[in-house]
């Protein structure tokens, strides 16, 4: 699947760059940092430049903001993943398993390769969520789950015959894999002595995919069959 970059959130009137957009950018970066409890409106409106009024004028309560913030980039990465699962469908239908999983990850590593740091920071952020038991259900629910059963449908389809418990199972266990890689934490790095790096997202991905697809393909019994 060819690589595309992903693109940035516009500000709320469709504007890059307005105070909407700035203190969506310091909120999103904060709440990756320090977590939900560990952030302040009044500190987004300080380092945001703002005033505390514009906050809640913008955006309503902390909650709120916290939506928001996470969910302006899951629309772009729910675009991003099944614009190349329709590309992978336009060539094959059914889609072969590999492009499934290629269709769903390459995204995320376009996030983390992309030069605006603020995709970086939302990566750091779905990690978070994703391994919160208090947000992980609400908010990973809410943005991701609607796309995720296209997926899982598509994967029904590659994997005929399949329990349907199997294919959520494996979608768990991908999603862990994904979630400790775009948290980038660094302890790869000293667990290799340096032979590898969390920051190494081609490598990290290009070795991710094959290693899912191994384990559909085995939990799946597609293997045993053979």
């Amino acid at each position: 699947m060819a690589k595309k970059p992903v693109g940035r959130p516009r500000g709320r009137n469709g504007e890059s760059g307005d105070r909407g957009a700035a203190i969506l950018d310091v909120s999103e970066r904060l709440f990756a940092r320090h977590g939900y409890d560990g952030v302040t409106l009044r500190t987004v409106a300080r380092e945001a430049g703002v005033d505390l009024a514009l906050i809640n004028y913008y955006f309503g309560p902390k909650q709120q903001l916290f939506d928001t913030v996470f969910q302006r980039r899951a629309r772009i990465l729910n675009d991003d993943r099944l614009k190349a699962l329709n590309a992978a469908r336009a060539e094959s239908d059914p889609v072969p398993l590999e492009k499934i999983i290629e269709a769903y990850l390459r995204p995320l590593e376009m996030a983390q390769e992309s030069e605006d740091q603020g995709w970086r920071n939302y990566c750091a952020l779905l990690a978070y969520v994703n391994t919160s038991p208090v947000w992980g259900p609400v908010l990973m629910s809410r943005h991701f789950d609607a796309p995720m059963e296209t997926f899982v449908e598509a994967l029904s389809d590659a994997l005929p015959d399949t329990e349907r418990a199997d294919l959520y199972w494996c979608y768990h266990f991908m999603s862990g894999a994904m979630t400790l890689t775009f948290a980038n934490t660094g302890r790869i790095n000293a667990m290799s002595g340096g032979l590898c790096r969390s920051d190494d997202f081609q490598t990290a991905y290009d070795r991710m995919i094959p290693f899912v697809v191994a384990g559909f393909e085995r939990v799946c019994g597609r293997l045993n069959n053979r």
